[in-house]
């Protein structure tokens, strides 16, 4: 029989090993990654119903369905000084891995026309998720069947006597209006709304003549037959050959080049982050950002929105952001949208 003391002796050298074993042991297993520990506020910096309000509305239902994140993710619209207030709140929430925030070209056209202290380089580029395409639309009731007639009625009426509907003021839609003038001899009265859902609207009631709402924002009303699409401003017709109204697929849509107007523009579906946020936690985001374009919930909507599905993160991602900023510098500067 061993003595009280003999066992007190071995079971103390056992705790002892084991503590070192244990103590070796997590030494030598990765940290584990970072995830949210509490909801994370996706800001969009534009209005209900328009296109980033879509897609980000339609990020927050995939997470859920296919859980996707252990966390959940707010939606939270920050519309603001033409979404200004939604890019600073951004901005200013330095080091808070909890707030992300999905943008569009006004990402760039905001600081330009305003001067508000902003720019995209003060927040965390985490991907691209599409390029989005505009569309020039009419009410379906009225005669134009193409872009050259429409654009032949509004040179014969005269200058400022039809109206084009678009989302905010020196943003996306009011460049495009632009360069279609200048490419087209045309003058339009530009009507500013909040979002691409009410520009929509207000088309399908006569109040503006026609749009160049995103093929998401108005796909509704085109499949109901209330609207028509004239041309895409892009360099190539939209690949989706699917029908979306009992006659029509996007592919069946000239460019605006085919149709005579020289004119072209697409927009970017990017998501960023907080500045100042870890490499793990930018990395939580680029993989999550993956895992929602993998669903077929994604590859569907990609395909009824008719988006470019380009995706880019890293040092691709910024060195495209760099090259729009400069070309949406450009732009305003020729239409007289920076700020004085």
């Amino acid at each position: 029989m061993k003595s009280f003391q003999a066992k007190l002796k071995t079971r103390v050298v056992a705790a002892a090993t084991a503590v070192i074993a244990a103590a070796g042991l997590s030494a030598s297993l990765p940290a584990m990654a970072w995830e949210p520990t509490k909801p994370v506020e996706f800001v969009v910096p534009a209005g209900t119903g328009g296109g980033a309000d879509q897609m980000a509305r339609l990020m927050q239902g995939i997470i859920v369905k296919h859980k996707l994140m252990n966390q959940s993710l707010i939606v939270v619209n920050k519309s603001g000084g033409a979404g200004a207030e939604g890019f600073l709140s951004v901005k200013e929430a330095k080091g808070d891995p909890h707030k992300i925030i999905i943008t569009l070209s006004n990402l760039f056209t905001t600081p330009l026309a305003t001067g508000v202290p902003f720019n995209w380089k003060e927040m965390t580029p985490v991907s691209m998720m599409a390029l989005d395409q505009f569309v020039l639309w009419t009410n379906a009731e009225k005669p134009y069947k193409n872009a050259k007639e429409y654009i032949d009625a509004v040179k014969a009426a005269g200058p400022s006597k039809f109206k084009m509907g678009g989302t905010g003021s020196k943003q996306e839609d009011q460049i495009l209006t632009v360069g279609l003038e200048k490419a087209t001899g045309t003058k339009f009265i530009y009507i500013p709304f909040k979002g691409g859902g009410e520009v929509a609207v207000q088309l399908v009631g006569g109040h503006v003549d026609s749009s160049v709402n995103n093929p998401a924002e108005a796909v509704a009303q085109w499949r109901a037959g209330k609207l028509r699409a004239l041309c895409v401003f892009d360099d190539t017709r939209l690949p989706y050959k699917t029908k979306v109204t009992d006659t029509q697929s996007w592919n069946d849509i000239p460019t605006c080049k085919e149709a005579g107007v020289p004119a072209d523009y697409v927009m970017l579906r990017g998501i960023f982050a907080a500045p100042g946020i870890s490499a793990d936690q930018l990395k939580y985001y680029v993989d999550l950002m993956n895992k929602i374009r993998a669903t077929p919930d994604w590859k569907e909507y990609m395909e009824k929105g008719a988006f470019n599905q380009t995706f880019m993160t890293g040092a691709d991602f910024n060195k495209w952001l760099t090259a729009a900023e400069n070309n949406h510098r450009d732009l305003m500067k020729e239409a007289g949208f920076l700020a004085k």
